[in-house]
């Protein structure tokens, strides 16, 4: 008798648990660089960044992280229990949607911010400064809170359990119900909307790709025991 190493579930291989790991990690690095960089501008300005290089940098972090965004949530469609797919398919639909968007919005920030001769003041106008009310940020901010929200509390479901799994589903409930407060808030105060939204988005989230890419690491094969003719 040889003893095996397989995988716990045929639909969470061990390449699903490597690219949810690898994904996860990376999401949560882009994110912390992103917090730095914001975190730099705002001592060094005085205010939120709304222009300039750092804007186009954190610009293009946002771009450079959504791929990860949507392979992190493939993975937890593949760790998913059966009769919870449903829930890890809307959430990646959800977060899917969020990342197209926003990856749209930003690249195209990116451009205005970085080389503004290329752009009429009427198209710049659509994006900077970057703040309220200006559209590109609405419509961001919008994505955000509605989309990622989304995903998040339709992840949530998926984990339990462990002391970790309960974790994480409640960072995920936390984060996405932020997000959604945060759009609904809109209608008294935009500025405080934002400012809960970023706790949902900017903050929850991180800790929920922190979470996820920890519990998949402790995820070991299952070792059986088969006969090897």
């Amino acid at each position: 008798m040889s003893q095996v190493s397989i995988a716990p579930d045929p639909s969470f291989t061990p390449q699903a648990r490597a690219l949810g790991i690898a994904a996860a990690w990376t999401t949560f690095a882009v994110t912390e660089v992103y917090a730095v960089v914001s975190g730099i501008a705002f001592v060094s300005q005085g205010a939120a960044v709304e222009s300039g290089p750092f804007l186009s940098i954190m610009a293009l972090l946002v771009v450079v992280m959504g791929p990860f965004l949507v392979l992190s949530m493939v993975a937890v469609h593949a760790y998913a229990a059966p009769e919870r797919k449903v829930y890890s398919l809307g959430a990646l639909a959800a977060m899917i949607a969020c990342v197209t968007i926003t990856s749209c919005i930003n690249f195209l920030l990116l451009m205005v911010s970085s080389q503004p001769h290329l752009f009429s003041e009427t198209f710049q106008a659509l994006f900077l400064p970057c703040k309220w009310p200006a559209p590109a940020f609405v419509l961001d901010n919008f994505v955000w809170d509605w989309f990622c929200g989304i995903s998040m509390l339709l992840a949530a479901p998926v984990f339990d359990g462990s002391r970790l799994k309960r974790a994480l589903r409640l960072v995920l409930i936390l984060g996405g119900v932020l997000c959604l407060a945060g759009l609904a808030w809109i209608a008294v105060s935009p500025a405080q909307a934002v400012i809960i939204g970023i706790l949902g988005w900017g903050a929850a989230a991180p800790i929920a790709f922190l979470l996820l890419a920890n519990l998949f690491v402790r995820l070991q094969p299952e070792v059986r025991s088969v006969a090897v003719v």
